[in-house]
């Protein structure tokens, strides 16, 4: 089973990078988005399993989007994620869907 992974990211080089780690994987999709307006709008179209908020969103921004996505899917999981090697994303994206 495919897990969809949304990645929110305001860096373009980082939101490049974690499309291509997502992906590299068969049983992930990865969505990477740099705004809160994309964000919302897959979250309301796509059925998303895992939200990672990424490098750049200041705390304002992330308290209105996880409210705004927890508004649109109650049980949608989202965790912060700050960097780190593929290892440790593999690691934060098992803990978070298991």
């Amino acid at each position: 089973m495919q897990n969809t992974i949304l990645y929110i990211g305001r860096d373009p080089g980082i939101t490049e990078v974690m499309k291509r780690l997502l992906n590299a994987r068969p049983e992930w999709k990865g969505i990477c988005v740099r705004t809160d307006e994309e964000a919302i709008e897959i979250c309301s179209t796509e059925d998303i399993d895992l939200v990672l908020l990424g490098n750049g969103i200041d705390a304002e921004c992330e308290k209105a989007l996880r409210a705004k996505l927890t508004e649109l899917k109650p049980d949608l999981k989202i965790i912060q994620h700050y960097g780190g090697g593929s290892g440790l994303l593999y690691g934060e994206i098992m803990t978070a869907l298991s």
